[in-house]
């Protein structure tokens, strides 16, 4: 279990840092406001998500706040399960960090009924949905965990091609 702790405290530090940014952003900005850092390229601009990953389900009434807290918290407890086993460590990095960022949206709908979001990437006109520390949490935790499962595919190529 203490070479668990060590992904529980990483998930914990996402979590924490994630919602000190939305303190700030929530004070600093007003909704909507943008302010551009690179010209062209990145903005901060405070929005809030009632729904998911590309506000899926965003206009759905409501009752998507619970039901994303309530799979928030199913995901949770299945990370949670797998940080307690021994893992390599790209794998145990990449569940903890999606571990943080289920658990800081799941804080998000319940403090707030929405999830904060304010990091605005974009290109000429088109820009990618505004998103938060949290969703970089996830998609990082996402990649380690496709790395390793990378080299454990191409091994069963190599010995199907060799075999």
């Amino acid at each position: 279990m203490p070479e668990a702790v060590r992904w529980f405290v990483l998930s914990a530090l996402v979590i924490v840092l994630d919602q000190l940014s939305k303190v700030y952003f929530n004070g600093a900005y007003q909704y909507g406001e943008v302010r551009e850092v690179i010209p062209g390229l990145f903005n901060f601009v405070l929005v809030y998500n009632p729904g998911a990953a590309f506000s899926f389900l965003a206009n759905a009434g409501g009752w998507q706040r619970y039901f994303f807290i309530t799979l928030g918290l199913v995901v949770s407890a299945w990370l949670g399960r797998m940080l307690c086993q021994q893992l390599p460590r790209l794998e145990a990095m990449g569940y903890s960090l999606i571990l943080g960022g289920a658990l800081g949206n799941v804080a998000d709908r319940v403090l707030r009924g929405q999830v904060v979001d304010f990091l605005d990437f974009h290109w000429r006109l088109a820009h990618w949905p505004a998103f938060n520390l949290v969703d970089v949490a996830i998609t990082i935790g996402a990649l380690c965990l496709f790395l390793t499962v990378v080299p454990k595919s191409s091994k069963g190529t190599e010995a199907e091609v060799s075999g």
